[in-house]
């Protein structure tokens, strides 16, 4: 199964959060690290740390997975530090998955502060998901 890195720094684990290294990386990099990693970060960890963090479950086998891909990119691109943007596969994190009940992907699940506010199955476009966003700042 292929790991989905930066381009440009090639960095690889397990949950990537999009812009996240950007001490590496001059564009938006996917970094990927494990839930309970040398860092110790956990989940809880990753959706406080930002005032409103956009989680994307998806897998790679996963065809709208794909499509939604760029869709992320581009929206980190505008939005920029208004929104964190962690990618979890469910295939490598299937406990975490179980946990928070995905049943299918994509699921995108956003956050403010910590708390889900959201949550949706499917693929939806930039447009859809910045107003959302921005109804959560």
């Amino acid at each position: 199964m292929g790991e989905l890195a930066c381009a440009l720094c090639e960095e690889v684990q397990y949950i990537a959060i999009v812009g996240a290294n950007k001490d590496r990386c001059d564009f938006y990099c996917i970094f990927r690290f494990k839930i309970e990693n040398k860092m110790g970060k956990s989940f809880n960890d990753i959706v406080s740390s930002a005032p409103v963090v956009l989680v994307d479950y998806f897998a790679e086998w996963c065809g709208p997975c794909k499509a939604l891909a760029p869709v992320l990119t581009d929206l980190k691109k505008e939005l920029g530090d208004a929104v964190k943007i962690v990618k979890i596969d469910i295939d490598k994190n299937q406990a975490l998955a179980s946990k928070q009940q995905v049943q299918g992907v994509p699921t995108l699940v956003l956050y403010k502060n910590g708390t889900q506010v959201w949550r949706q199955s499917g693929v939806l476009p930039k447009h859809e998901l910045i107003k959302l966003i921005q109804s959560h700042q």
